[in-house]
């Protein structure tokens, strides 16, 4: 149902949320900008809880380092202090760390929201066609997706085949010194499939003037303004339960 959307639509709303996260100063704000997308996900987009505790480790990893720094150390912004005074939490200190911490899963959360049920294809296409996006830049990403997969398998392809010349298994986790001797090998690989795809590019002539039909491009539909409007409204709802103190 979410990747159904807009790509656009939902880039607006979760740079509206993000602005959000970053302006409110408040623990419960916070914690609603982290329950929302994540409730939205669990039901519309059938995602498992267990996948968005993963995908959390790295931001509660950066935001433990607000916690932290801001107990131990004592090194916050007056902002923040003077808005940790008005918290309900009792300590200055560890109410600003606290909300340093969450404000760090808020704004995971909200682009784990985007990633999650957005095509990138989709995404660069609905550039392209809505804001304006140059082909040249849109095929390059394009190229640049198509990449990413086809390097990791050209590296497991590359372990596995020393992996047989030596007369060894091949590890799971690849050590230090066998990254280090991939490095070269897939530079190459890198740098032979830029070239074709600079004159494919070129084959097709992207030149910035011309103007160009893009296929499957995606369009506006009503859903996209009630999303916009339903998003919007929790966000009002969220914040005003924050100033009048729910």
């Amino acid at each position: 149902m979410m990747k159904a959307l807009n790509p656009l639509s939902k880039l607006v709303v979760c740079c509206i949320w993000l602005i959000a996260a970053v302006l409110v100063f408040d623990p419960r704000f916070q914690l609603a900008a982290i329950l929302t997308p994540a409730l939205v996900l669990v039901v519309f987009n059938r995602t498992s809880p267990l996948v968005l505790l993963a995908l959390m480790v790295p931001f509660a990893l950066f935001g433990f380092g607000f916690l932290t720094t801001s107990l131990l150390f004592r090194q916050e912004s007056d902002f923040a202090l003077r808005m940790a005074n008005e918290s309900v939490l009792s300590s200055p200190e560890f109410s600003a760390g606290v909300t340093l911490f969450l404000r760090a899963l808020a704004c995971g959360m909200i682009s784990v929201f985007f990633a999650l049920t957005t095509d990138p294809g989709l995404f660069v296409r609905a550039l392209m066609q809505h804001a304006g996006l140059p082909p040249r830049i849109g095929y390059s990403l394009f190229a640049a997706m198509q990449l990413v997969p086809d390097l990791a398998g050209e590296a497991q392809q590359m372990r596995l085949a020393r992996a047989m010349k030596s007369g060894r298994r091949l590890r799971r986790i690849p050590s230090p010194f066998e990254l280090i001797g991939l490095v070269i090998p897939l530079l190459a690989f890198a740098i032979r499939r830029a070239g074709r795809a600079a004159i494919a590019m070129e084959a097709r002539g992207l030149s910035p003037d011309a103007p160009r039909t893009i296929m499957n491009a995606p369009a506006f539909h009503g859903r996209d303004g009630v999303f916009v409007v339903a998003a919007l409204a929790v966000l009002g709802l969220c914040g005003a339960g924050t100033v009048i103190g729910i």
